[in-house]
């Protein structure tokens, strides 16, 4: 007989099986929830809208000056990047007639995941055109690199690609 009263079929393995499903399912989801409003994810720059945001115009006229200079860079990175560890980087810049460029340079090593950790190193010119520096990466990951040079009133920019920092060889 069925009843209210009647608690056996509460007991029968499929009721038993589908409601550990469910919860095993609001499970995951609740933890799924709690990790991503307590830590922030490294796949998402928070500021992708607005970060470097310029006018329009401004934009047309850096990359007009930056044609104008037409500045070549060569740069010489270490084979493997190890986090925590110094990293030794030649970059050489000449102009449109490949004489060196003298003036001063800092690096900028951009990490896209955490903001936080960015940071500005100048690089010491050791010969006329050539700048040397040591970047050590405190985190894993991608990274890149964004260089300025600077020589009087011109300023020229360039941008590597992204590359890898290893926690250890």
């Amino acid at each position: 007989m069925i009843s209210q009263h009647n608690k056996t079929g509460l007991r029968n393995p499929w009721v038993i099986g589908m409601a550990g499903l469910i919860v095993l399912a609001l499970g995951v989801n609740g933890t799924f929830i709690w990790f991503s409003t307590h830590n922030r994810s490294i796949l998402v720059d928070r500021e992708y809208k607005t970060k470097d945001r310029k006018a329009n115009e401004e934009v047309l006229s850096e990359l007009r000056m930056q044609q104008a200079l037409a500045w070549q860079t060569t740069i010489k990175k270490p084979k493997d990047i190890v986090m925590n560890s110094p990293a030794a980087y030649e970059i050489s810049v000449a102009d449109r007639d490949g004489l060196p460029v003298s003036g001063t340079m800092e690096v900028e090593a951009y990490r896209a995941a955490d903001d936080s950790k960015d940071f500005t190193t100048v690089f010491k010119e050791v010969s006329p055109g050539n700048y040397q520096g040591a970047i050590s990466f405190p985190l894993k990951g991608f990274w890149e690199l964004h260089i300025r040079v600077k020589r009087g009133e011109d300023v020229f920019g360039v941008n590597t690609k992204r590359f890898q920092v290893a926690a250890t060889l």
